[in-house]
């Protein structure tokens, strides 16, 4: 298995990075969207148009994206020779992807309240959390590439 994942190591990076941008670009539209919601009335056309962006966006996209991100991203991690274990910047980096994964189940939870009509928070909250996978992201960059410590 360590051959195979070290011979296709350029192809499940180019895959990893490819699921990373369809992931982000999810993370970020998403609560944009939320935004957007709150001023449409309950019920009201505007509103059901918005339900059905966001279960497309989230089922089309987002959850292949991040399943598809952490499948290429395991693999990268299990070739030989890519991660030197004993660098504390893997374990910043692996931490924001926790946290942007748990940020995702709570997009999904806002989704249902959308759909049940039931949305109870405002459309300052949504800006503020449309910031939260900017940061990761940031985080997370920064890990990869400068490899800090």
């Amino acid at each position: 298995m360590g051959e195979f994942l070290a011979e296709a190591y350029l192809w499940i990076k180019a895959l990893h990075v490819i699921s990373i941008i369809a992931w982000m670009a999810g993370m970020l539209y998403l609560p944009r969207l939320y935004v957007y919601h709150c001023d449409a009335e309950p019920g009201s056309a505007q509103s059901e148009t918005f339900k059905v962006m966001e279960r497309r966006l989230l089922r089309a996209i987002i959850n292949p994206a991040m399943i598809a991100a952490w499948t290429f991203g395991g693999l990268l991690l299990a070739t030989p020779g890519v991660i030197d274990w004993s660098n504390g910047w893997i374990y910043v980096k692996l931490t924001a992807v926790v946290i942007m994964s748990g940020f995702h189940g709570s997009l999904s939870r806002w989704r249902k309240d959308f759909m049940n009509d039931a949305n109870t928070r405002s459309a300052g909250f949504y800006r503020l959390m449309n910031e939260v996978p900017t940061v990761l992201m940031v985080i997370i960059v920064i890990m990869v590439i400068a490899r800090p410590f």
